[in-house]
């Protein structure tokens, strides 16, 4: 299997899905990075980065939107459980060989679950504000890559994606 366990943990016995009970866990710090990215044609890449879009600033608003998702996932994923979440940044840098941004989401919870989800959803959610705010002169952008980078904390331990990855 790709991950830690042998099964499903959202299911129950019957393959009902359910929330996971984590009143036994122990509370650690926990923290997860994911990064996705969104394409576009260079000349909205120089729209965005000289800040004349119409609807204002794509990058600074994108932070915003996927900080705030962040803290909201557990309205979002229906499994997911609320957190106090007690950091979240949404770096978002220019990569003018995709052409298009890089967004990289950062959460850290001091708690009983992981933040893989919440740094999942600020990262799509900022990746979505940026198209948004930059469709009226690119529908052909392309969001996508969105995966995670690495995890910390819980009973799992760390996790980072170059640990699956094959040796080049």
């Amino acid at each position: 299997m790709a991950g830690d366990q042998d099964h499903l943990t959202h299911l129950d016995a019957a393959g009902t899905a359910n929330m996971v009970d984590v009143a036994d866990k122990a509370v650690t710090r926990r923290e997860a990075r994911v990064q996705g990215e969104i394409r576009m044609a260079p000349e909205t890449l120089q729209l965005i980065l000289d800040g004349n879009a119409k609807k204002g600033d794509v990058i600074g608003t994108a932070r915003l939107a996927g900080i705030m998702a962040a803290k909201r996932t557990h309205e979002l994923i229906p499994l997911c459980h609320p957190l106090l979440i007690t950091k979240v940044a949404v770096d978002i840098e220019p990569d003018p060989s995709l052409p298009g941004l890089v967004v990289t989401a950062s959460v850290r919870v001091t708690g009983q679950t992981g933040v893989e989800m919440e740094a999942l959803t600020a990262c799509s959610v900022a990746c979505l504000t940026i198209y948004d705010m930059a469709k009226a002169v690119d529908r052909g952008m392309v969001i996508g890559n969105i995966k995670l980078l690495e995890k910390s904390g819980g009973r799992s331990g760390d996790w980072r994606a170059s640990d699956t990855q094959p040796d080049a």
